[in-house]
């Protein structure tokens, strides 16, 4: 062996065509990153806004059935029907929002 020699591979010129690929790569990942944090947001949101259905109807009935059974003194009838009715209409949003958050994650065909 000469004694110039070393293991080192002499570095090749830089191929245009993988760089591209490199870029374009890198494209497509931030593009993919992006959408996938777009559909969580979304789905998060989407959360919040059942939970609030489900706790908000319940309690908002409850409230107005309380002032209507002190108005009216019919404790705690009214305040138990409107609270039902308050559940029931949050229980129908909580579905709605749930098809429609279902509905924009079916993939497109």
């Amino acid at each position: 062996m000469a004694e110039d020699e070393t293991d080192e591979v002499p570095k090749l010129p830089p191929d245009a065509r993988l760089e591209s690929l490199d870029q374009r790569l890198d494209r497509i990942t931030r593009r993919d990153a992006d959408k996938a944090k777009a559909e969580s947001d979304a789905s998060s949101s989407a959360g919040r806004l059942v939970v609030s259905q489900l706790v908000g109807g319940p309690m908002g009935g409850a409230i107005v059935g309380w002032l209507l059974d002190r108005w009216l003194g019919t404790a705690p009838w009214l305040m138990l029907g409107v609270m039902f009715i308050g559940f029931a209409g949050g229980l129908i949003n909580a579905v709605r929002i749930s098809g429609k958050q279902a509905g924009a994650d079916r993939p497109q065909e």
